[in-house]
């Protein structure tokens, strides 16, 4: 429970505020050789009269502002961009298993109360809104679309029971975390409105890299901003490691580089 109500927490302060360390110390503190379940929102907020993350981002503006066929709102983009990477940031640090609950994976904008004496025994809230996802012209499909392509990514480079991991850089005012573990490098931006060029990343091996994941790709509500480049290490040792390689790195954007080649 310590992750949902970590992203809890976060809700109730700007981005700009967020800390870097204490959210890669949160996601990555457990003990040592017991396996944890990671999941970025529980029944708490979505059973018992709390707010969803996707309402806490978004609010009201999940009614009527999510069609395709109008400008994003800032809020709006901002709830979508963020929603994505938190839940990818909690699925490559959080444990070694990875929960979607209750609709999370599209950004169900409701709870989910089972009929009670509460309610009067009411139907109206016990129910997921698939309808939403399966809507072309709502961008609930761009969540979901990121939901399938992070369990594909792990499908294909199984990291979750691999133990060898690294928390790279933790950089508060830059807002930038990254993260090792088997054969990727995961690197977050969640600073507001600054995007690096050329952000130098650490990593433990050298080789030739490429982006296998990319949050800020138009079928995921992004905008499409990075652009397909060889990437290859450099021996410049960076926060403890031995090579690094350089990168560009949008705002509100997180990436994943899979090595492909070795040096």
């Amino acid at each position: 429970m310590g992750i949902p109500e970590l992203w809890k927490k976060m809700m109730i302060t700007t981005d700009e505020n967020w800390n870097m360390g204490n959210i890669a110390f949160q996601l990555h503190n457990r003990r040592y050789n017991e396996k944890t379940i990671a999941y970025s929102e529980s029944h708490d907020q979505s059973l018992v009269g709390d707010k969803t993350l996707s309402f806490w981002l978004m609010d009201k503006e999940m009614y009527d502002g999510m069609s395709i066929l109008n400008t994003a709102s800032m809020i709006v983009d901002r709830g979508i961009q963020l929603h994505k990477m938190i839940r990818l940031i909690t699925f490559a640090m959080g444990g070694e298993a990875y929960l979607t609950f209750m609709g999370n994976e599209f950004g169900h904008p409701e709870w989910i109360d089972f009929p009670r004496s509460g309610n009067n025994e009411g139907f109206h809230y016990c129910r997921r809104r698939w309808d939403l996802a399966k809507d072309p012209l709502l961008r609930y499909k761009h969540l979901l679309n990121f939901e399938k392509a992070m369990l594909d990514l792990e499908n294909k480079n199984p990291w979750l029971n691999y133990k060898d991991d690294f928390v790279g850089l933790k950089h508060e005012e830059r807002k930038i975390i990254t993260y090792e573990r088997a054969n990727l490098v995961f690197a977050f931006n969640f600073h507001p409105c600054n995007s690096y060029t050329d952000l130098r990343i650490p990593v433990g091996y050298s080789g030739k890299y490429e982006i296998v994941l990319d949050s800020d790709l138009s079928e995921f509500g992004g905008h499409a901003r990075n652009q397909v480049v060889d990437i290859f290490t450099e021996n410049e040792p960076q926060e403890g490691r031995e090579f690094s390689f350089q990168t560009y790195l949008p705002s509100r954007c997180a990436l994943v580089f899979k090595r492909i080649t070795k040096s």
